[in-house]
């Protein structure tokens, strides 16, 4: 017969931190600058707040400089269908991708996405992943982990 032992020890929680520390979603923001994965966070008007090097190299939107700060479908970001003569997504179509859909159903959302850089005739093939960031109880964003296919 096995036996197994179960030992209870205090709780570690760590100490009050004294140094001023920003939001869930400022917390967030810092991450995503500094993160050598491809990788997006947006706010609830989805304005590019943060994005990696490596998710701007893969998204086809050159320096995070030139986005940082702009609508997410504005900042030259170019998603288009996965037809054989690929178009531009209609608004109603764009409205379901990921870092979108987590923003307004506050819940975790996947997809594929076809991104089109400039003077490309057949547009990269991205796997998307997204969340929604909380702050207060409330969607203040979302976060989006991007993947080449």
């Amino acid at each position: 017969m096995a036996h197994v032992e179960l030992s209870l020890s205090e709780v570690f929680a760590p100490a009050a931190s004294t140094e001023q520390e920003s939001d869930n979603f400022g917390h967030w923001s810092g991450m995503v600058s500094r993160a050598a994965e491809p990788c997006l966070l947006i706010d609830a008007g989805t304005t590019v707040v943060a994005i990696s090097s490596s998710g701007c190299d893969l998204l086809c939107l050159g320096a995070p400089d030139d986005v940082i700060g702009l609508p997410l479908l504005e900042g030259g970001l170019r998603l288009v269908d996965f037809t054989a003569s690929p178009s531009e997504l209609t608004e109603q179509e764009t409205d379901k991708i990921p870092p979108l859909l987590a923003l307004h159903s506050g819940r975790l959302a996947r997809g594929l996405l076809r991104v089109q850089g400039p003077g490309s005739d057949a547009g990269r093939t991205v796997d998307a992943i997204s969340t929604p960031v909380l702050t207060d109880g409330t969607v203040a964003g979302s976060l989006t982990f991007l993947s080449a296919v």
